[in-house]
């Protein structure tokens, strides 16, 4: 199956004639693409914090939230996946605009009916199949962004990507929900990250204007093929390329305990530690805050000191020290909230070591498969939002919240151990030094 290239480009020119948002590592032609993953991703990290203390205080248990937050899981992996597919197929705008309105549909039935009627199986139903909604529409522009960005720039990229996705999820959505349910509400406030990713969806639609992913990037007709192929070829590209499937695990990992934290933290921090609830999002705000301002950073030393490099020490093993730090620091200082900042930006700062797997899945894929690679990459990223919650639904009875914290840990060292012996790649700035990057 001939793909087109999604690495292709114009030649790059003489520094002094690149645009100041490329020298940052923005494609100037996505730039709106990036405020509109920011303000979408704002609306749905409104609820991140809160939703699962507000489920169980409204007619829910704790283990109903952990179910529905678990099921929301397996769709937001379903849509994730679809994300990097259906842009291959489609083009990434069309999938993004798809995701926008199937997150307005179903946030609508969760807000007018399952609350409402505090029922168990229409919150899983429309929160549930929200899920889909928000990967398809951040997932896709990151195909988007690898598609039309030179190769000496996708570690930047990548990183302002992530800027904009954890900049809303969790960052200034906790900031805007710390704010909105003081004025508000609680109930009110979940109205308000719908306003946000309405507008969110309409930037998208209006104001970028690249036109690459306008399209798709196969011809089905031409290429002799059909839409079902298309899509399967992003799934057995798993056994088809094994360094594939290890980028994909790496992925994985990288935001599975993060994700898994979303339902047990806000509890350990109000209850055990003695943090108020807008003490405690405000931690996570700063934590993001700080976080996403290295996203850039970090993927811009990516490209120059190595992908694999990064991966392995900043991300993984870093990761795997600053989650303990994170759980076990606390209880030494109780509910001193200056130290607790201290270890948790560690934490969001040790994941963006995390932002050169994307880079590294499209290079160990062969030119054809460069999309499949990054369905899988979309695929991995959904399904650590399911496995974290699950790891502590299942292990939590009996390991308890410690033993799930050195699990967690230990995922982070396997991370590290992955990427070292398996993602050697010659696109690396870091192995093969003859690749000169541009500012």
């Amino acid at each position: 199956m001939k793909m087109i290239s999604i690495n292709s480009h114009v030649p790059s020119s003489t520094n002094s004639h690149v645009p100041f948002l490329e020298k940052i590592g923005i494609p100037k032609a996505l730039f709106w693409g990036y405020i509109a993953v920011l303000v979408f991703m704002i609306g749905d990290g409104v609820e991140s914090n809160y939703l699962s203390p507000y489920l169980s205080g409204n007619g829910f248990t704790l283990n109903d939230a952990a179910s529905i937050i678990s099921f929301y899981g397996i769709t937001v992996t379903i849509g994730s996946w679809l994300a990097g597919s259906l842009s291959t197929l489609l083009g990434p705008r069309k999938v993004m605009i798809a995701g926008g309105l199937i997150w307005i549909i179903f946030e609508l039935g969760f807000l007018l009916i399952a609350l409402p009627q505090e029922s168990f199986i229409w919150a899983s139903i429309f929160y549930g199949i929200r899920g889909i909604a928000y990967p398809m529409f951040a997932y896709s522009f990151l195909v988007w962004i690898q598609s039309t960005t030179k190769p000496e720039l996708k570690g930047a990229a990548t990183g302002w990507f992530f800027f904009a996705f954890t900049g809303g999820l969790p960052t200034l959505g906790s900031a805007v929900a710390i704010v909105s349910i003081q004025y508000v509400g609680e109930y009110n406030t979940f109205w308000v990250s719908l306003i946000l990713v309405i507008i969110g969806l309409l930037v998208a639609i209006f104001a970028i204007k690249e036109t690459r992913g306008r399209k798709p990037f196969i011809d089905i007709k031409q290429e002799n093929t059909t839409a079902t192929k298309v899509l399967l070829s992003g799934i057995d590209i798993l056994y088809r390329n094994p360094r594939v499937t290890v980028a994909g695990i790496v992925r994985v990992i990288n935001t599975t305990p993060y994700f898994g934290f979303f339902v047990f933290l806000p509890f350990y921090f109000t209850e055990e530690i003695g943090f108020t609830q807008s003490q405690y999002l405000s931690l996570i705000t700063i934590m993001g805050l700080i976080g996403m301002s290295f996203n850039p950073i970090i993927g811009k030393v990516s490209d120059s000191w190595g992908w694999r490099k990064t991966l392995t020490f900043f991300g993984g093993i870093g990761s795997a020290i600053t989650t303990l730090l994170l759980y076990f620091v606390p209880q030494l200082t109780g509910d001193n909230f200056f130290i607790a900042v201290v270890v948790a930006t560690l934490y969001g700062i040790t994941l963006c070591g995390y932002i050169p797997v994307a880079a590294l899945i499209s290079s160990v894929a062969d030119e054809k498969d460069k999309g499949n690679s990054l369905a899988i990459y979309c695929l991995a990223a959904g399904l650590s939002t399911f496995i974290g919650p699950v790891v502590y639904r299942l292990l939590n009875g009996v390991l308890g919240v410690e033993g799930i914290i050195f699990i967690y840990a230990g995922m982070y060292v396997v991370s590290a151990l992955l990427s070292w012996f398996f993602l050697k790649t010659n696109d690396d700035p870091g192995e093969n030094k003859r690749v000169k990057v541009k500012a």
